[in-house]
């Protein structure tokens, strides 16, 4: 119920209206940033939207069409060890190899170094923080964030969603 002499539960409702709207707000800038990129580069593998909806699971979707992150410690390739390559879910370019791999403590799979050639990046400046995000080369799609916090011989911590990525064991 409400207080009659504060209200507090009204104040509360609006203060969690208002935080809902600054957040469909921010969604939707940081959509239309990766969309307008989207659009004006073109990939080697291209689909329509549709096409990416039917081949993509609905979280793969989220993450490497729309910039989504999952939950940290979620997937499945955080403990991934076996020798063997990574690849992008949306189209199957090779992306990391399995001896690139380091168990960085963040909750998603970490790699030092990617396959010469296999990944791009961009500037991301969403959440009020400036990043830098990495996509596949051949598709577009979004990966995850690359830092300069790596092991050797790089120092780069590339930071994945595991639901953007595929495994391929070495036979």
């Amino acid at each position: 119920g409400v207080c009659a002499e504060t209200g507090a539960s009204a104040a509360i409702a609006a203060a969690t209206a208002r935080a809902r709207a600054r957040r469909r707000r921010r969604v939707i800038i940081i959509f239309f940033v990766y969309d307008r990129r989207m659009a004006t580069k073109h990939y080697p593998v291209t689909k329509t939207d549709e096409e990416w909806r039917r081949t993509l699971t609905p979280e793969q979707y989220a993450i490497l069409r729309e910039h989504a992150t999952e939950r940290p410690g979620s997937c499945a390739l955080l403990h991934e060890h076996r020798v063997g390559t990574f690849t992008c879910a949306g189209c199957g370019n090779r992306l990391f190899v399995a001896d690139r791999k380091f168990e960085s403590g963040t909750g998603w799979p970490s790699f030092f170094a990617p396959v010469e050639g296999a990944i791009e990046s961009d500037v991301d400046s969403s959440w009020g923080m400036v990043r830098t995000e990495v996509h596949c080369s051949q598709c577009g799609g979004h990966l995850g964030h690359v830092f300069p916090d790596g092991p050797p011989p790089t120092g780069l911590r590339y930071c994945i969603n595991g639901v953007a990525l595929n495994f391929e064991p070495s036979s």
